[in-house]
């Protein structure tokens, strides 16, 4: 029987789990964009942003290198539609007033009605954009 889904069962748990401790312990929301924007003050108070960062980033490594039944495939990409892209979401998150993840996971988390609309926003973004570029463009 296959067993994939458990990944994103214990994922989704380990980040649900540490948006919490992170608002029970340090009364802090776990949105991502937030959390590099303090990170790059470089403010000692703030350590916990970078170790929360390089806890993100290990546990990557730890799934890909350790956990993942086969590696992650990889897709070419043009550097200049990545780093647009890029831009656009970071104006995005200003725009929105913070990520998905602080939106999705901690917003939505304590039913905040401006997290709900920033969601659905998100998720009516993101289709439109795909079945623009794969059924009107003809992108893959």
């Amino acid at each position: 029987m296959p067993t994939e889904w458990l990944y994103g069962l214990f994922g989704g748990i380990l980040i649900g789990l540490s948006a919490t401790l992170l608002l029970a312990l340090n009364g802090r929301i776990a949105g991502i964009s937030g959390m590099v924007n303090g990170a790059i003050t470089f403010n000692p108070a703030e350590v916990w942003r970078w170790l929360f960062l390089l806890g993100l980033v290990a546990g990557g490594l730890v799934y890909e290198y350790a956990l993942a039944p086969q590696p992650t495939p990889t897709y070419p990409f043009a550097p200049v539609t990545m780093i647009v892209a890029g831009l656009l979401v970071g104006f995005g998150t200003r725009m929105g007033n913070g990520c998905t993840s602080g939106h999705g996971v901690c917003g939505l988390g304590r039913l905040s009605g401006r997290s709900l609309v920033a969601v659905i926003t998100f998720m009516a973004t993101g289709i439109a954009t795909v079945f623009f570029a794969r059924h009107l463009l003809g992108w893959v």
